[in-house]
């Protein structure tokens, strides 16, 4: 039988520390945790104290100790179940129109908090991936483009640091990162106008958000998102 913690109140506390840390992003999936000793300083509390509330999350999938190497936060708490969402926005086209709906509302949001929210640190990650991007661009590697735009999308969404669009936008990552993919990949492959729109849009989302311009943020991701629409819809009428 498991000894009881001699704090069990306080390994609660940790535990759920972690947690809002986890889901609020401040710890990524994939992203190592401090060590043991950095969090019982951090919280003003023992070694074993912190141990436990680990192996508490540890216990639920929320994080994965690597024996010698750290303590990582898992994938466990953004992933979604997987679909072949390929074959299905090439089989309907409507269900294409009602990503970009939702896409419409969901980060026009994500963008406004982004623009009053945004850290140092997720205004400079958002140059890095839109520097990506324009590089990407100019070498005319449109699988690098897409790619970097979905990677994009997702950080204006951790800069958010709003738990719950973050949570309901994580948690349907895998759907909508191969939909920004695949559909940017598309439109891309439409003309050189249309990346070069693109990227002037999404510079000029991220210009909105690092000046903490809110409202001009989440009109400027609206018309993104109404561009890459129009430009669906004149595609698929060319195919009729």
């Amino acid at each position: 039988m498991k000894p009881q913690s001699r704090h069990p109140g306080r390994a609660e506390d940790i535990m759920r520390s972690l947690e809002t840390a986890l889901l609020d992003g401040s710890y990524p999936a994939g992203s190592r945790l401090p060590s043991e000793r950095q969090l019982a300083e951090e919280f003003g509390v023992s070694r074993n104290t912190v141990r436990e509330a680990i192996q508490r999350l540890e216990a639920r999938s929320l994080l994965r100790v690597k024996a010698g190497a750290g303590v990582y936060a898992t994938s466990h708490l953004r992933g979604g179940q997987s679909s072949p969402w390929n074959q299905l926005l090439s089989d309907h086209p409507a269900l294409r129109q009602d990503i970009l709906e939702f896409r419409r509302v969901l980060e026009g949001a994500t963008a406004y908090f982004a623009a009053q929210r945004a850290t140092e640190a997720d205004k400079q990650k958002l140059r890095e991936l839109l520097a990506e991007l324009e590089a990407a661009r100019i070498r005319g590697d449109m699988n690098a483009e897409a790619s970097a735009d979905a990677r994009l999308h997702e950080a204006i969404a951790l800069a958010s640091h709003n738990v719950m669009f973050l949570h309901l936008q994580t948690s349907m990552i895998s759907m909508l990162r191969e939909h920004i993919t695949v559909y940017g990949l598309g439109l891309r492959q439409q003309d050189a106008v249309v990346s070069d729109q693109l990227f002037l849009q999404h510079k000029n989302v991220c210009d909105m958000i690092c000046a903490g311009r809110s409202e001009e943020a989440r009109t400027a991701m609206q018309a993104h998102i109404d561009y890459a629409r129009s430009r669906m819809l004149e595609q698929q009428e060319g195919n009729n």
